[in-house]
């Protein structure tokens, strides 16, 4: 799971077309590379396609500043654990 820290003012919130992942970062830019399915190398990579690490698939969806960056991170949050809200 991906988070941002305690504190954080100011976020975006990112979807990647790959794998469907929602997450937060402190980026605002339209695309990101996602955390979940960057990271995963292909052995079939031909030479023209772009390495794991530069690719751009997370889609900002919106920006949330203030409290909402918090209650969005514990949302999504929620809705990986499956409801299971003991551990925060």
């Amino acid at each position: 799971m991906f988070y941002v820290p305690d504190g954080t003012l100011k976020a975006g919130v990112y979807e990647c077309v790959e794998c469907g992942s929602r997450f937060l970062d402190l980026s605002t830019d339209e695309e990101i590379g996602c955390p979940y399915c960057s990271d995963d190398f292909d052995m079939e990579l031909g030479p023209d396609d772009l390495p794991p690490g530069e690719r751009k698939d997370a889609k900002l969806q919106r920006i949330v500043e203030g409290e909402d960056v918090e209650k969005f991170d514990t949302l999504l949050s929620l809705a990986i654990t499956g409801g299971d809200y003991e551990w925060i």
